[in-house]
């Protein structure tokens, strides 16, 4: 799996450094260079949509977190740091949710309850996909009047549905994670630090107790929903700082038809090749000219590194952080236990 990830990043960078050259450097690059210093908007602007799937996340965990020791900054900053994670390291789109998981427990949370939460996240997320899918497939054919454009798109996204509703029924009615853990006990002879990670049978009833809070879901699911709609946004500020304006509802369409792309060929880390063939394809059926679809493109990406880059680098320094007040504790706890075995 991990070399299939490899060779499907390098043929979407071909897929993408192509399509950069057949359209042209040097208008691309004039249409960064127009949009200028204003582009660092894009920034901020990230804030409100990640913001409100955050929000979404704190209603998941609330019911296991009475003292709200969770913090809504707390678990932003856990967000920007799985999704730094999943879009900019090899981690195959689930490093992030493991380090949230263990960022998490740092606030006292059981694990399985931290483990549970970003699970439903999850599963949320790809109803939210669809959803979002949806809505823009509805606008392009209402813009462009050509539904057997997107019949390939449709499709696909039919054939893929199968896959969340059986993880929606099998993690409700289940022991997905008692059962994996049974048989990574058995593969590694007994009990380990992975089994012990896993928490089977806790983990199942975790994420039952999220199944029996329906309202909660609903809200979360609410949540995460405006902040795809909302993420539209820097798809029309960025083309509109690029020179090139389009309605609300252009950006919307080829934003959510883009992130379907993305969603069914999940296997490139990155979306490399993916997002940008998707906004060169979709773009053009709104009158958006190829460069602008490749320069759209690489500011998104520009986005996701000046957003991203500073979150794993905080993290790294609060991991720093954690081990040397640990070595610095336990370093101050050996010379007590020597002057009690001298007393």
């Amino acid at each position: 799996m991990k070399l299939l990830s490899y060779i499907a990043g390098l043929l979407g960078l071909a897929v993408a450094i192509a399509l950069v050259a057949h359209q042209g450097w040097g208008e691309i690059a004039s249409a960064i260079d127009r949009a200028g210093w204003p582009l660092l908007w894009l920034l901020p602007f990230h804030v409100l949509p990640l913001l409100l799937d955050v929000i979404g996340w704190r209603v998941l965990i609330a019911p296991r977190d009475p003292h709200r020791r969770a913090t809504l900054p707390f678990l932003f900053w856990i967000a920007a740091i799985r999704e730094a994670s999943n879009r900019l390291l090899p981690v195959a789109n689930i490093g992030g949710e493991i380090i949230g998981i263990r960022l998490v427990k740092w606030r006292g949370i059981a694990g399985a309850a931290a483990a549970a939460s970003i699970i439903m996240e999850v599963l949320l997320t790809l109803v939210n996909q669809y959803l979002f899918t949806a809505l823009g497939i509805i606008l392009l054919i209402e813009l462009t009047r050509n539904i057997s454009a997107f019949s390939t798109v449709i499709s696909a996204l039919v054939a893929s549905l199968p896959l969340p509703i059986f993880l929606i029924i099998v993690l409700r009615h289940g022991k997905v994670f008692s059962r994996l853990e049974t048989f990574a006990e058995k593969l590694l002879g007994g009990r380990s630090k992975l089994t012990e990670l896993i928490d089977g049978s806790n983990l199942d009833l975790e994420i039952r107790a999220q199944y029996s809070r329906p309202l909660r879901l609903i809200v979360a699911c609410g949540w995460q929903f405006l902040g795809y709609v909302v993420g539209s946004f820097e798809t029309w500020l960025a083309l509109h700082l690029l020179g090139y304006p389009i309605s609300m509802w252009d950006a919307i369409a080829i934003e959510a038809v883009t992130q379907a792309l993305r969603h069914i060929i999940f296997v490139v880390p990155a979306g490399l090749g993916v997002q940008e063939g998707g906004l060169v394809l979709f773009g053009n059926m709104i009158g958006l000219p190829p460069e602008a679809s490749v320069a759209l493109s690489l500011v998104k990406r520009m986005r996701e590194v000046g957003f991203g880059v500073p979150a794993l680098i905080s993290w790294q320094w609060a991991e720093a952080r954690r081990i040397r007040t640990q070595w610095r504790d336990g370093a101050g706890a050996a010379p007590e236990l020597s002057n009690s075995r001298d007393a």
